[in-house]
């Protein structure tokens, strides 16, 4: 099926987020030109990338493995905290599990697990640490239901070390008007504020008002992220992607434009080295690093590429370039 793709530009150097790119640096030449109505073009992408999305969906024995793993950690901590066997009460997902934006292999599960108050203010008078002692605390109840996991304690953190996945269960106070407190271990020690249903809304918001994109785009970075062991934290790239879809000329577009989609938030992101993003609800400033920027210009050059690739349906060369950024998931062939 031939495709009209006619983007708002004649070229993609005159996208926002490249005008810091040196021109010079651009390896191949710029995309976007009006198609011939010869013959069909791209007629693999909406393919390879619907199959691309569905290898990265957790199976339904994934899902059902870790909401195992979740109860059981709920309900040693229930017991010890609050005398009561449930297996749900006073925990929740957050993170990808909590955002929809999980992919397989299964990652981390996080999840927030509040304790009463009274452990508030008792560790908050402690002498020391008492951030880490309370990660020591919540560690040392869970290791006598899984005597032989693997535990550690740190940052945010309690890691309870599964075979099939980690559940990171995250200390928390309950504030009122979904604020929280977690635990920082960091120069110290302190309580840090968190809000997270403010992020879950923040995502719903970006992904409606963009056809449904956003959780797909974050699914294949996170893909990108873990194939090319890239150095930067997930929730960067989400906040990341969430900024440079809002204003993408392809925010509002099918599957079948994946293709632009991914290699102009390489760019995007590219040209976002060394600067921050802002946490939605605390309005905290996370800064990006620069670490990554090598893959991901990498990552941009093969999108070129593949892009290149995909317009004259030379499908296996295109799946080539996809599979060096993203691995086996992508399909080569279609």
């Amino acid at each position: 099926m031939a495709l009209l793709r006619i983007p708002p530009t004649n070229s993609v150097l005159d996208l926002p987020w490249l005008q810091s790119v040196p021109a010079a640096a651009l390896p191949f030449p710029a995309l976007g030109h009006c198609p011939s109505f010869k013959r069909p073009k791209w007629i693999a992408v909406g393919q390879r990338f619907t199959k691309f999305q569905a290898n990265l969906q957790l199976t339904w024995p994934q899902q059902l493995d870790a909401a195992a793993k979740l109860r059981s950690v709920t309900k040693c901590l229930n017991r010890h905290y609050y005398e009561s066997a449930s297996e749900r009460t006073n925990s929740f997902l957050i993170g990808s599990w909590g955002k929809d934006t999980a992919i397989r292999p299964p990652r981390d599960v996080d999840l927030y697990f509040l304790l009463p108050s009274a452990e508030y203010h008792r560790f908050r008078q402690y002498r020391g640490n008492g951030q880490s002692a309370l990660l020591q605390d919540i560690k040392n109840v869970l290791q006598w239901t899984f005597p032989s996991t693997g535990m550690r304690g740190d940052g945010q953190v309690v890691v309870v070390r599964f075979d099939s996945c980690n559940v990171e269960v995250v200390p928390a106070f309950d504030l009122g008007s979904c604020q929280y407190l977690i635990c920082n271990t960091a120069f110290g020690g302190s309580f840090k504020l968190t809000r997270p249903w403010a992020e879950v809304v923040r995502l719903d918001e970006v992904d409606k008002a963009t056809n449904g994109n956003l959780r797909p785009l974050i699914r294949m970075l996170k893909a990108w992220q873990g194939n090319c062991t890239v150095p930067i934290k997930s929730f960067h790239l989400e906040l990341a992607a969430a900024n440079f879809l809002q204003q993408s000329p392809w925010r509002l577009k099918d599957g079948s434009w994946f293709d632009w989609m991914i290699r102009d938030f390489f760019a995007f992101l590219y040209s976002r080295a060394g600067t921050c993003v802002t946490v939605p609800g605390t309005e905290e400033l996370v800064h990006l690093g620069r670490d990554w920027c090598s893959r991901c210009w990498s990552a941009y050059v093969r999108a070129v590429k593949a892009c290149q690739f995909e317009e004259l349906n030379m499908v296996e060369e295109a799946g080539w370039q996809w599979q060096m950024i993203f691995g086996r998931d992508i399909p080569k062939n279609v």
